[in-house]
């Protein structure tokens, strides 16, 4: 039987910034959670867009040409290929939305970059 699934509560799977958890699937897509905090990575995905919705507090994404700022209940979808790295200066829940093969940091890989193996854990 199908049963839904309450958002904010998904978030208590997240036990470290930057390390975002599976909670679903639509076709290849994948619905993912992550408590942010601090500085990211510079990194692209390329060949995936990538939708941050902004569940609790606030996000920047800096981009090359300049950041972009979003709060609770907004969102914004990066698009394939294009360089970004988020930024929270407080804790920030976000939904991320993004196809299955898309890799954490892109091509970068630094001790933040989980496997999907880990997301799915």
């Amino acid at each position: 039987m199908l049963s839904p699934v309450t958002l904010t509560a998904a978030f208590d799977r997240v036990t470290d910034y930057w390390s975002p958890k599976v909670i679903g699937s639509v076709n290849d897509q994948l619905l993912k959670v992550a408590k942010l905090k601090g500085e990211f990575v510079w990194h692209a995905h390329d060949g995936q867009d990538e939708l941050f919705y902004i569940v609790r507090g606030s996000l920047r994404i800096e981009f090359e040409e300049g950041p972009v700022d979003l709060n609770q209940g907004d969102f914004l979808t990066v698009p394939s290929g294009v360089r970004h790295n988020p930024v929270a200066d407080d804790e920030c829940w976000v939904l991320l939305i993004e196809p299955a093969s898309t890799r954490h940091t892109g091509d970068e890989v630094t001790p933040l970059t989980r496997s999907l193996d880990e997301q799915l854990s």
